[in-house]
């Protein structure tokens, strides 16, 4: 099977059960900021220290394809392909929950940054919160999957948590933010 099939090239995409929309279409857009999110994990996981952090980041990525589907597939068409439950988001609240045990408080604001694959996580962060604040949007024309919410929702929140947590194990110093003296 050849990877591509032309269908494309006129600027239009099938969604799963067979509508065509266009590419720039409000929910591919959210589901392809998804995506993204995934490619900049797979960068995190290449510099992740252990292998114990390494198959937390693989199985992350595997739900946000999962997430991906939800996102690409009309509730209307039901289960025809795995759905982001409220047990996906009681995952990362408990993992949430585990790694911050470990931690310090924090204090102060952090900046991004630490190991690489700590900065890589950061900025899987900062795309995360981007493509909530498209799915935030697309809930306004059409009817997503509540869980698939929540869990964009909270996966800022383990990003940050999990950063923060590899560089700890890494013990790399988080870089903390100053206010610089504006006298």
């Amino acid at each position: 099977m050849k990877i591509y099939t032309k269908t494309g090239d006129k600027g239009e995409t099938s969604l799963y059960g067979g509508a065509r929309v266009r590419k720039d279409d409000a929910r591919v857009e959210t589901y392809g900021t998804f995506d993204e999110c995934n490619a900049v994990l797979g960068l995190a996981a290449t510099f992740a220290p252990e292998h114990d952090l390494r198959s937390t980041i693989l199985r992350l990525q595997g739900e946000l394809l999962e997430l991906g589907a939800d996102l690409a597939t009309p509730l209307e068409r039901g289960n025809v392909v795995p759905r982001i439950t409220d047990e996906h988001v009681v995952r990362l609240e408990k993992d949430i929950d585990l790694y911050e045990a470990e931690l310090a408080p924090l204090r102060n604001f952090i900046l991004p940054g630490g190991s690489e694959s700590g900065a890589h996580l950061h900025q899987a962060r900062a795309v995360a919160r981007r493509a909530e604040r498209l799915l935030t949007t697309l809930t306004e024309t059409i009817e997503i999957n509540p869980a698939a919410v929540t869990y964009a929702n909270r996966l800022s929140d383990y990003l940050f948590v999990l950063a923060r947590y590899v560089n700890h194990r890494a013990k790399i110093s988080e870089p903390i933010w100053e206010r610089p003296d504006r006298t």
